[in-house]
């Protein structure tokens, strides 16, 4: 499972490698989704779901934690005081944290999230560790289709199944089929 985790980690840090600052920290989506600000947010689940839950917390602080600004959305953005290596290396540290928590106890080790419904409140590592899993791919999902938008860099596998010729024809055959329907009421 902790492999999972790892290999999603480092797909979140491969969407931002080669990104200028401007388009790493850019909203791409109405509700404002940006790549930067995934990392931000995923800072965030690492240090306390799989750190401050267990009694392990982090030896630094959020700001977006401390000010309460994280019920506000401040987790999924960056202010212009925070440079991308600053949230980069959060977000590293705070998985390494994560992977120390991993490390030191079991998949049945007791966890208790104050901010989850009161039945569900008290959980385990595994569920903990699935959930994260679960938290990180979808983010790099949401990576995956904001860095296409921005400069057209496709998932990990998108140059061996065609190159540019292969993947117009592609989005145009997919388009001619969608267009039978564009007359149908929804």
């Amino acid at each position: 499972m902790h492999n999972y985790l790892r290999r999603a980690r480092a797909g979140m840090v491969a969407k931002i490698d080669g990104l200028s600052e401007y388009d790493r920290r850019r909203p791409m989506t109405p509700t404002g989704t940006n790549v930067l600000g995934l990392v931000k947010h995923l800072t965030f689940y690492e240090s306390y779901y799989l750190g401050g839950v267990f009694g392990r917390p982090p030896e630094w602080t959020l700001p977006w934690i401390e000010d309460d600004s994280i019920w506000q959305g401040a987790d999924m953005w960056a202010t212009p005081d925070e440079t991308s290596a600053y949230l980069l290396g959060r977000y590293q540290a705070a998985s390494a944290h994560a992977d120390a928590t991993i490390a030191a106890l079991e998949l049945d080790a007791p966890a208790t999230v104050p901010w989850w419904q009161e039945t569900k409140r008290n959980t385990t590592l595994c569920v903990l560790l699935t959930h994260m899993i679960a938290e990180t791919s979808q983010h790099l999902g949401h990576a995956d289709i904001i860095r296409e938008q921005i400069d057209g860099t496709a998932g990990s596998h998108a140059a061996e199944m065609g190159d540019t010729d292969w993947w117009q024809a592609f989005h145009d055959k997919i388009q001619a089929a969608a267009e039978t329907f564009c007359d149908q009421p929804s």
